[in-house]
């Protein structure tokens, strides 16, 4: 008798709307290659607690801001780790995952981050701007986010937003990894269309730039994106280290690239369940 292949508990929105992305197609994708190795069922986040016992692990990939769903994404969070249940990626992830403070965390320390503030006293710390960036603590695909004058940013600054300079960025750049392995970047030339994606090619120190932070997150298993933009100087600063769902842009890679990411993926997940078997 074969052995048992592993189960896997696949959360996804499929009726997610995002603004010039079909997230659906993706998943759609993904879990057709999946399922050459798992046994393998979709789920909504909000169906997730009733089913997760059943399964060897839960991945979440598409899921949509949590905001949409805060009070069942919370009780999935308490319920996984009071239970033990396997959850890829895992959700000890010290980004995204876990609300904006760790840009806060990143800029104290001294690392290559906008740099942010959240406190009206600390503004003095932030490089002078004539326009700043005022978004929510908790908060995603730039949901209430603002663009103010310098006159008006301190009014707003409540202890519950991120204050950043507004940089004037050359391009902004993504890279994917799966676990500490990269995969692949991506960027956007056309600063007026973000989303209008093109393969990049990272120099080394771009590679070490995206290392830092994924080394700082310390998650043995997942996948993650490492999004930045190219300031005026030259230097690549992070705007969001997300560990929680990160969009790939699957769509965007020739079909070689596509495979490899497939590839290590599924090495990933058989290494992760086995792991924690």
């Amino acid at each position: 008798m074969p052995p048992a292949r592993p189960r896997i508990l696949y959360v996804t929105d499929l009726a997610y709307q995002a603004r010039g992305r079909r997230y659906c197609d993706e998943d759609i994708y993904l879990t057709s290659r999946l399922r050459c190795d798992f046994d393998l069922a979709l789920c909504h986040p909000r169906d997730a607690v009733a089913l997760m016992d059943a399964f060897d692990a839960v991945v979440v990939r598409n899921s949509g801001p949590v905001l949409a769903y805060q009070d069942a994404y919370d009780d999935f969070r308490r319920r996984a780790v009071a239970g033990g249940a396997r959850v890829y990626n895992p959700l000890s992830g010290k980004a995204d995952m876990a609300g904006k403070q760790y840009l806060l965390d990143l800029t104290a320390a001294g690392y290559p981050v906008i740099p942010t503030v959240d406190r009206a006293e600390d503004l003095y710390l932030l490089p002078q701007s004539e326009r700043y960036v005022v978004k929510p603590k908790i908060g995603a695909d730039s949901i209430g986010l603002r663009i103010v004058s310098e006159q008006g940013v301190r009014e707003l600054v409540n202890g519950e937003v991120l204050v950043q300079p507004c940089v004037d960025f050359a391009y902004e750049v993504s890279f994917y990894f799966v676990d500490h392995d990269f995969q692949y970047a991506l960027y956007a030339p056309h600063t007026d269309r973000r989303w209008q994606l093109q393969p990049y090619e990272p120099a080394d120190g771009d590679l070490e730039f995206a290392r830092c932070f994924i080394e700082w997150n310390g998650l043995d298993h997942g996948i993650q994106r490492v999004d930045a933009c190219r300031a005026p100087d030259g230097e690549l600063l992070l705007v969001e280290l997300e560990d929680l769902n990160p969009y790939l842009s699957l769509d965007v890679l020739d079909d070689t690239r596509r495979d490899a990411f497939v590839a290590a993926m599924k090495a990933s997940l058989h290494g992760f369940v086995a792991a924690e078997s």
